[in-house]
């Protein structure tokens, strides 16, 4: 159910964010206790602000609510993915060459299943991933089928 909650509003977002010049990073539609929710994160080179967060939210409530796809009670939340921002396409990872990322695999790969490091390289649907290991630099190259999440991660 919740994947045709998904498709239904990517389906009805899409001209809305087109119209605006907006990316979609991601949808959920997640239980959480007692109450449903529908996160839509977006974003633009530069970043978003509030008003374009208002905006995109007030205009899809407006189209959710004529096709009522979703039947029980929920919350509709529209904001941006935040400095740590996931990484869930091809391009994604293309547009992010030379910046700190976080990965989690589906399966081992040089018998971790997790890594941060500099996303130096993404070509034929490998990353090549600079990390450290003790006070030395390695680069490992994982391919883009075995990730199971990834993430921009922030250092300090």
């Amino acid at each position: 159910m919740s994947s045709q909650v998904i498709k239904t509003t990517e389906e009805l977002l899409h001209p809305i964010l087109e119209h605006k010049g907006l990316e979609l990073v991601d949808i959920e539609y997640v239980k959480e206790g007692k109450n449903w929710f529908l996160r839509i994160y977006i974003d633009k080179p530069g970043g978003i602000d509030i008003t374009e967060c208002g905006d995109v939210s007030e205009e899809l409530s407006e189209k959710l609510d004529q096709q009522d796809p979703i039947k029980e009670a929920y919350f509709l939340e529209v904001s941006s993915p935040g400095v740590e921002r996931p990484l869930k396409t091809k391009d994604d990872f293309s547009n992010n060459l030379n910046k700190n990322i976080y990965v989690k695999l589906y399966e081992p790969v040089e018998g971790e299943k997790e890594y941060e490091g500099i996303l130096k390289d993404f070509t034929n649907n490998i990353l090549t991933l600079e990390i450290k290991v003790k006070t030395r630099s390695k680069q490992i190259e994982i391919p883009y089928d075995k990730i199971a999440k990834a993430r921009i991660a922030v250092t300090f």
